[in-house]
């Protein structure tokens, strides 16, 4: 039995979950809507407030479904109920990134500034302060929307390892390498 897939998923006060014919599974919460279709042999059951996954057989090809729909659902109930927020920070010199809207403006030592259009389902904040870094605040209940535009941003400018330069995760550690050694005889 997978680890993650035979674990129940308790449903949140305001959280609905819907199951159709042809295995669409439809969340509906405080912070929005999310649908996902399903594999046809997993069997998706709600028992009053609990949501459980089950596999027909051992098969190794339904025990990977049944661990990655246990989570993707599972992401979903998260999402419409609480939400995901990701920080970034810009680390270097003349860095800087506004908004208008969902439109961020990222200046990152290039020479023109870069100009990226965001989905409507994620919230932009952008935070400027005094001797800080600037500060990127994604949120939004997609948690797959949500990575892979911060990913998208993150590649714009990666961090490097010598200075560690770039656009990174908050609280993320990067693994620093020393410059050459100089004049070594």
């Amino acid at each position: 039995m997978s680890r993650i897939g035979k674990l129940p998923i308790s449903l949140p006060a305001g959280v609905s979950v819907q199951v159709s014919d042809n295995n669409v599974v439809t969340v509906k919460g405080p912070k929005g809507e999310l649908k996902q279709a399903v594999d046809q042999d997993i069997k998706i059951r709600l028992d009053d407030g609990t949501l459980h996954v089950e596999r027909p057989s051992e098969q190794k090809r339904h025990k990977a479904l049944h661990g990655l729909y246990r989570s993707l659902i599972h992401n979903m109930v998260i999402g419409v109920s609480e939400g995901y927020k990701i920080v970034q920070e810009l680390v270097g010199v003349g860095y800087k990134a506004s908004n208008e809207g969902n439109l961020l403006e990222l200046s990152l030592g290039y020479s023109h500034n870069i100009f990226f259009e965001l989905p409507q389902e994620i919230k932009l904040q952008t935070i400027t302060e005094r001797g800080k870094n600037p500060t990127i605040i994604l949120e939004s209940h997609d948690k797959q929307l949500i990575g892979q535009v911060a990913a998208k941003i993150r590649s714009l400018r990666k961090p490097e390892p010598y200075k560690g330069k770039g656009i990174r995760f908050q609280g993320e550690v990067l693994r620093r390498k020393a410059g050459k050694a100089a004049g070594a005889k």
